[in-house]
């Protein structure tokens, strides 16, 4: 085979090729492979598994699978059909799942973006792949003009089910363009396509806790769905050997330690069975990458749950409204964004939100501090430092640039917020700063980034500083859970009393006076260690033990209601709160500043 740096000069030009059409064609980026000394089952299933995007993209997969040990297998994709809307309707199904998944979290319906299911997943051979994109592409535009505008769809709710159902009759008119389409790919392509036969609908939720049912039938009576809409046939395919199994994202990258284990890249997919689990150690799961087709042992909290979709293959569209030269190219970067896309090793992720420090630690025993064996639902903590605080931007005397002559508060910089909770001698501001108005909008930020990632957090937990309160207040706003999401005042999270100045501890605002100034604080939690327990000028052993003993506890108060835990703290926060749970001992005192420094 030749080598890899002499491959892409015998790529054609650019200019040379010809632009293709709504189907994906792969004829001529077939006969570059093989000019370039690739057997053809493995260029045709390359060109396939990338949905014949370009010779470069097939390249890449036929190097990165140079050890998959199914690279010859003979195996055909799965394939499926379906109808997915586009234009305004598309607009208002997405927010939808955007909405539904923040509100009541990830229910079945999730896995898969919003379409109508025209036929079964079906098996197509490799090398009939480009017929098969030919056969749909043609049969879409002999139905031109006869696919019924608009599509009528009627809300229907149950116990744990809401979908919009096209009406009947107009339902038969589409079972019959999926039949003709199943007659033709059967001559032309020999495949056997088996349509539709249940109802036809648009999946909203399903499976799904009962009491889940008000919040999400109220933001379904709030779709549209008269709203203008062009449909769109689209095909997608799946590796069919990973069909029953659990798909997972992964966060981290990890290095094998064994001979044994996976190497993890951030943006990759694992595929995970649960029968493949029963004898992996505590901690550790057996999976098989999306990237290299290799499989191994992998650190279970180095992975997040993804959707079904994510790692499906889109092999082209088509309108049945419009009759451009190129309904993918034209549709395709819009429409699915997310789908190809999200699969790239850049792809952003929420800890790459630098601005807080927000940091998602890998830790080898959060999800496991009870010390049961069975197998528990994965569970994520985040520890984040508060924003910008206004004495470091502003000195130490910045309470003097605010005042008037009347003690009253000015907003003397734009950067200061605009007003200060209790504010008249009430507030003891020069041992509790505030955040700025920067501060604000890194901590809202850092939700927003969150809620775009799809993760929910389930408990919030802070440090009694009012700028850490401040900073967690400003992350639910982001969510979009200000308000609905209560935080815990843990005095236990509160840095290393050593360097407090002076000879007391700062007088925190209580909750219900935080909640009287409308922070969104649960004023019947009792902490875990509460303000009397701590001392000024403790020493480093007894942080460290106290950070380590708190957030232990929270996570073992949290272990049965929630998944997600988010802590709210200080700089020194990310590593006294989650060195000893990943099984390190404690650095030096001197070594311990310096990270912090950094932090």
């Amino acid at each position: 085979m030749a080598a890899k740096e002499d491959l892409y000069s015998k790529i054609l030009p650019r200019r040379l090729r010809q632009n293709r059409p709504g189907s994906v064609k792969c004829g001529s980026n077939l006969d570059v492979l093989l000019s370039m000394g690739f057997p053809r089952p493995r260029a045709l299933k390359a060109l396939v598994s990338t949905g014949g995007r370009s010779v470069q993209a097939a390249c890449d997969w036929l190097f990165s699978h140079v050890d998959d040990p199914f690279l010859d297998d003979p195996l055909p994709r799965e394939f499926v059909l379906y109808l997915r809307p586009s234009g305004p309707l598309q607009n208002q199904l997405s927010h939808f799942w955007q909405q539904s998944r923040v509100t009541c979290g990830k229910n079945k319906a999730h896995n898969i973006f919003p379409h109508i299911t025209l036929c079964q997943f079906f098996m197509c051979a490799d090398h009939q792949v480009e017929t098969l994109c030919e056969t749909l592409q043609a049969t879409v535009q002999q139905w031109r003009g006869r696919f019924p505008s608009p599509l009528p769809l009627e809300l229907y709710t149950s116990s744990n089910f809401i979908g919009l159902f096209v009406e009947d009759q107009v339902a038969d008119i589409l079972k019959q363009f999926a039949a003709d389409f199943a007659t033709e790919a059967a001559r032309k392509a020999e495949v056997h396509i088996e349509p539709h036969k249940k109802q036809l609908h648009v999946t909203l939720a399903y499976n799904f806790p009962t009491d889940h049912l008000p919040s999400l039938e109220k933001l379904a009576k709030g779709i549209e769905v008269k709203l203008g809409c062009d449909w769109l046939a689209v095909l997608f395919s799946r590796d069919i050997r990973f069909a029953n199994h659990e798909t997972l994202r992964v966060m981290y990258p990890y290095i094998p330690q064994n001979d044994d284990e996976l190497e993890l890249v951030p943006g990759d997919f694992v595929f995970m069975s649960p029968v493949d689990q029963n004898s992996t150690s505590e901690g550790w799961v057996y999976g098989t990458s999306l990237s290299t087709g290799l499989s191994g042992l992998l650190p279970e909290n180095y992975i997040s749950l993804a959707d079904e979709s994510d790692t499906w293959v889109f092999h082209g569209s088509h309108s049945f409204f419009s009759c451009g030269p190129s309904d993918k190219t034209s549709k395709e970067k819009g429409m699915f964004d997310g789908l190809l896309d999200s699969r790239r090793p850049d792809s952003t992720s929420t800890g790459d939100t630098p601005m807080l420090s927000l940091i998602c630690h890998p830790m080898q025993q959060v999800l496991r501090i009870s010390g049961s064996h069975s197998r528990q639902p994965k569970r994520s903590l985040f520890v984040c430092r508060h924003g910008e605080r206004m004495d470091v931007v502003f000195g130490k005397h910045w309470l003097s640039l605010c005042s008037d002559s009347k003690g009253r508060y000015v907003r003397s910089n734009l950067n200061m917020p605009p007003s200060l909770p209790m504010w008249g001698g009430q507030r003891d501001y020069d041992m509790d700063a505030p955040i700025t108005v920067f501060g604000s909008t890194q901590a809202r930020l850092v939700g927003e980034a969150l809620l775009e990632s799809n993760t929910g957090i389930d408990f919030v937990y802070c440090s009694p500083s009012l700028r850490c309160i401040q900073t967690a207040q400003n992350i639910l706003k982001g969510l979009q859970q200000d308000g609905k999401l209560k935080v815990r005042v843990e005095p236990g999270l509160f840095e290393w009393t050593k360097w407090v100045s002076g000879s007391s501890l700062p007088a925190w605002m209580p909750p219900t006076e935080l909640a009287a100034a409308h922070f969104s604080v649960d004023t019947t939690y009792r902490p875990l260690i509460p303000v009397s327990k701590l001392t000024v000028s403790e020493s480093y052993e007894n942080y460290m033990s106290r950070s380590y003993q708190v957030t232990k506890d929270i996570l073992s108060d949290c272990k049965n209601t929630g998944n997600n835990v988010l802590i709210v703290a200080h700089a020194s926060s990310l590593e006294a709160c989650t060195r000893q749970l990943q099984g390190r001992s404690p650095q030096s005192a001197k070594d311990f500043i310096q990270v912090v420094r950094k932090n």
